[in-house]
């Protein structure tokens, strides 16, 4: 198969999250641990930094990774889900897996992924393990994809467990109330493996105790003990939290015998996306109109990025928007700016809310905007409206900032 073809197979015949929503969530490990077998534990061949967390833990991901590297260690990044390419997911220093790995590891292993109805993330997880083990990497840094206890990610014991914040997202898998997420997301902790927490939250704090004191593992909360910060590429001041819970992580792995100076966190924290490959966290796309798009798209990400665009100066504000179709719409909608002109339009993936059905639900609380065919059409429509002085907008899902960048 060529690379296309592979990308197609995985893509089709499997169930995945990304594009299909709840019927490719596994709540089991099962899969994961018997493809782990299959490709004898390649999660033991290497040193590991586990990430979960509502908000956040893709930023503080990345930046963990970019001060690695300028410390000069050999290291992986596995995150989800893709912007444009599915290689984005897997990485090394910076640079993603190649083409033919992805293609041979799919193709020695597609027999045993039919027979066991594996998952397009549970495959993934192996992939990305197999490439770091055959790799060598010093350390990889693991994004959870979805909670925390059950996700395909978890079968690591990692060097340090970060768990960035907790909202109420993917309430349909992970629980509707702060307490049951912070349960689920919890589940990454470790025993006798230290771990950060990046905010403290009251409904939360004790849920965290409980589990590390259950697992003797030693706990702190960034957001207590991290008072002076470091400017980073990465825009937006949502960031300040994301770089606490960096520079927190950073001196427990310092604790653990890692060599970081303050040298490395400086420049990691001002070359994350030429180090690692970053894009869409409130990136600016052009000026003159200013065209910022983001990734945030539940409420506490949205709230955060709406905080942010406070701080803009414009004329006139140009909101291009889309949704996937199980977004609790009703919920954001209070967050975001009726002083604006709507392009409401669907992500081109099947779980996308059509424009017409996002368009209703605005309207019915005093929105004003028009629908558009496709983001593209979208996206053009409000540049070819803005004036020089005027501000655009893309957000919503990350399917459609990918469509834009």
């Amino acid at each position: 198969m060529t690379y296309n073809d592979t990308l197609e197979w995985m893509f089709s015949q499997l169930p995945m999250y990304q594009r299909q929503g709840q019927s490719a969530f596994k709540k089991d490990l099962s899969n994961t641990l018997v493809l782990s077998e299959h490709l004898n534990h390649p999660e033991h061949q290497f040193k590991s930094i586990h990430v979960a967390g509502t908000n956040g833990k893709g930023s503080t991901s990345h930046m963990l990774a970019s001060i690695l590297q300028e410390a000069g260690y050999k290291v992986g990044l596995y995150t989800s889900p893709h912007l444009k390419d599915f290689r984005e997911r897997i990485r090394i220093n910076g640079v993603e897996v190649s083409e033919d790995f992805v293609v041979e590891f799919i193709s020695e292993n597609k027999t045993f992924f039919e027979a066991h109805e594996l998952s397009f993330f549970e495959m993934t997880v192996g992939m990305a393990f197999d490439y770091f083990k055959t790799e060598q990497v010093d350390i990889a840094v693991i994004e959870v994809g979805l909670g925390g206890r059950l996700d395909s990610t978890n079968i690591i014991t990692p060097e340090l467990s970060v768990i960035t914040n907790i909202g109420l997202d993917h309430t349909q898998f992970l629980g509707t109330t702060l307490t049951e997420i912070a349960s689920e997301k919890g589940g990454i902790i470790k025993p006798n493996v230290p771990v950060v927490i990046g905010e403290t939250q009251e409904e939360t704090q004790t849920v965290f105790e409980t589990i590390a004191a259950d697992k003797k593992a030693k706990i702190v909360f960034a957001d207590q003990l991290i008072t002076e910060l470091y400017p980073s590429d990465l825009k937006g001041t949502y960031q300040i939290k994301n770089i606490k819970t960096v520079l927190q992580s950073i001196k427990e792995l310092k604790g653990l015998g890692f060599s970081i100076r303050d040298k490395h966190i400086q420049n990691g924290l001002l070359h994350v996306m030429r180090n690692t490959g970053l894009k869409g966290r409130w990136q600016v796309l052009q000026d003159a109109p200013k065209v910022v798009c983001d990734t945030g798209h539940n409420k506490e990400g949205l709230l955060l990025v709406m905080k942010q665009l406070e701080h803009e100066t414009y004329n006139m504000l140009h909101i291009v928007f889309g949704v996937v179709s199980d977004k609790d719409v009703q919920s954001i909608l209070p967050l975001l700016p009726k002083k604006a002109l709507y392009y409401f339009c669907k992500p081109d993936v099947p779980r996308g809310m059509p424009a017409n059905q996002l368009y209703d639900l605005f309207k019915a609380e005093g929105y004003e905007g028009d629908v558009y065919n496709s983001v593209n059409e979208a996206y053009k429509k409000a540049l070819n409206s803005a004036a020089a002085s005027d501000f655009i907008y893309i957000g919503g899902s990350t399917f459609v900032v990918a469509e834009i960048i």
